[in-house]
């Protein structure tokens, strides 16, 4: 592979389908697969940062649970799929990525619908670093509507399990998008907060950090912020969080592995903070961010000495888009 060629992929990312290595477009899935056809798929997504994974293992540990939860069994083990996932970003030579692995149901034989006879699919793929918000948008904080689309209820898709139902989430981001803001946070069924379109949510009231405690995916990024919370002396609550107490908080931050921690300065007509992010958002950000230096919290790359210079400003144009202010 000459170095033109060798950069090219690295701008697309590799994936890992049917035990073989192959540039990210070319990953596909059948029509005939019910991952496809029912959404009947479960998913995870981990980040690589500075050449380091972060958290892997819960993130492993989730994904994990969530195949478990669905009776999927894809053929590779915890150890197995961890080295795919280190090589498909070695391979890439991406220092900042997205690293997605994804379990479908299958198909079953043909003529039948027994779910049983299904082979489960795993496919893994690195690509440039994903943003939720874009970068620019993300130090001066954004707005937010509070959706008229309630949340899928946890009794019909259990939201601790990550899955593709995201037709809710997704008209909730054009009615967003329709009054003019960027993002939307959804309510459960019972009216109490759930969370937005691959974010969680906490508010913060009297300097105490508040998240959802049930409605939503326990995001590896909620968990970090508790941990840095924890650790800070910042005291939390994990508890139902109504619709007035959004719209009545001293701050409002969402969070997710796309993206970190992100403020949110507008709530419907409510400006937060004369429009600048909180003080407690800000530094849950920046020790967010700093986090990321921490050997015991980061998984390296092993990337090969194969001619691909992963600092190349060609590559790292490609995979880092934003270089936060702790960095």
């Amino acid at each position: 592979m000459d170095q033109a060629t060798s950069v090219q992929t690295a701008y697309r990312g590799i994936a890992w389908v049917e035990g073989a290595f192959v540039p990210a477009e070319e990953a596909k899935v059948s029509v005939f697969d019910y991952g496809f056809s029912r959404s009947d798929v479960t998913y995870d997504v981990v980040h690589v940062w500075d050449g380091r994974f972060f958290r892997l293992e819960h993130h492993l540990d989730r994904f994990m649970a969530s195949m478990a939860a669905l009776r999927m069994s894809p053929g590779l083990d915890r150890e197995g799929l961890r080295q795919v996932l280190l090589e498909c970003v070695a391979r890439s030579g991406l220092r900042d990525s997205f690293v997605a692995m994804l379990c479908t149901r299958g198909r079953p034989p043909q003529g039948s619908r027994d779910l049983r006879l299904c082979r489960n699919k795993l496919i893994v793929y690195a690509v440039p670093f994903v943003w939720v918000v874009p970068p620019e948008r993300q130090a001066s904080g954004i707005s937010a509507i509070i959706s008229s689309i309630p949340r899928i209820g946890a009794e019909s898709v259990d939201p601790t399990v990550k899955n593709y139902h995201w037709l809710d989430l997704d008209r909730s981001l054009f009615e967003a998008y329709d009054r003019g803001a960027d993002t939307a946070i959804l309510l459960a069924p019972d009216g109490s907060v759930a969370e937005g379109p691959g974010f969680n949510v906490f508010i913060v009231r009297d300097g105490r950090v508040i998240t959802p405690d049930a409605g939503a995916l326990e995001g590896i990024t909620r968990r970090t912020v508790l941990d840095i919370c924890a650790e800070r002396g910042i005291p939390t609550e994990v508890r139902p969080v109504s619709r007035e107490e959004l719209l009545d908080a001293d701050e409002i931050l969402t969070c997710t592995t796309a993206g970190g921690v992100m403020p949110v300065v507008r709530i419907e007509d409510r400006i937060l903070g004369n429009g600048a992010p909180g003080p407690v958002s800000m530094a849950l950000r920046e020790f967010y961010w700093a986090r990321h230096a921490d050997p015991a919290e980061t998984t390296p790359v092993p990337y090969p000495e194969d001619g691909t210079d992963p600092e190349a400003p060609e590559l790292r144009a490609a995979g880092r888009a934003f270089i936060p202010s702790p960095r």
